[in-house]
């Protein structure tokens, strides 16, 4: 007779915090929930390029991370994820506080799809992305 493996609950909501480079750079998460998320990120001057806006190195990150929230959770914060695949897109610079929102619009079992958008205080958009992600066991 088979024994049936049961897996510890496991909950992925605080991997946000626990991840050094984002504290480094000085992201807030608002809002996480049921595949949306949405981040926050004040630029200040180490975060610029040499026009005064945000790198795009920085923006890239915020739209991964938002992305990757919103992954987390729609799977109810019971899988970690890794990214597979961005494409990114400019718009604009960005330049004060930024609002990155992201979206799993899509997937399976095994990967989840996303889109993401940053917009400036304005309500302009400095770039979007989209991705793909992997589900992984934590």
């Amino acid at each position: 007779m088979d024994a049936e493996v049961t897996l510890p609950d496991v909950d992925t909501s605080t991997l946000f915090s626990k991840v050094p480079f984002n504290r480094l750079l000085g992201m807030r998460r608002e809002f996480c929930e049921a595949g949306q998320a949405r981040m926050v990120l004040e630029t200040r001057a180490e975060l610029t390029n040499n026009f005064h806006a945000t790198h795009g190195g920085v923006i890239m990150t915020l739209l991964d991370v938002v992305m990757s929230s919103a992954a987390l959770s729609k799977s109810g914060f019971q899988r970690a994820v890794v990214t597979i695949d961005m494409s990114t897109s400019f718009l604009k610079p960005g330049r004060g506080r930024l609002t990155a929102y992201g979206t799993a619009v899509g997937g399976g079992r095994s990967v989840c799809f996303c889109e993401a958008r940053i917009e400036d205080e304005a309500g302009d958009i400095v770039a979007k992305a989209m991705g793909t992600f992997k589900y992984v066991r934590p």
